[in-house]
């Protein structure tokens, strides 16, 4: 279940738990954020986790199907610990995520994940 890759992965980013940030995702699995869209290796994609020091706790989700959910988040990073709001679509591949799309609005989110 979707919802279930999402929680586990918001902990193993949140813990810095690499294998388990790792093996969570599609080997490559796109990403996009402030730096653009991309496919990257799982193996740069746990990088990435450590080098922003990024942690992410939910505030909703919002199922579009059942490969694809929106998570609305508060997110902290080591330079600027005052939280921001952000969200992010995550899509799903056999039983992995496959998709992890940073949004700096819940609708803007929505909109790219086909929903509201």
């Amino acid at each position: 279940m979707l919802e279930d890759l999402v929680n586990a992965w918001h902990d193993a980013v949140n813990r810095r738990d690499l294998p388990a940030a790792r093996a969570l995702v599609t080997d490559p699995v796109d990403v996009s954020g402030p730096r653009g869209t991309r496919s990257i290796s799982a193996e740069a994609f746990t990088e990435w986790i450590v080098e922003s020091g990024i942690r992410l706790r939910p505030v909703s989700a919002h199922p579009v199907d059942e490969h694809t959910m929106v998570i609305e988040q508060e997110a902290t990073w080591p330079q600027t610990p005052d939280p921001s709001a952000v969200a992010t679509l995550f899509r799903s591949r056999d039983g992995a995520i496959s998709t992890v799309y940073r949004f700096e609005a819940l609708h803007d989110a929505l909109r790219a994940a086909g929903g509201r």
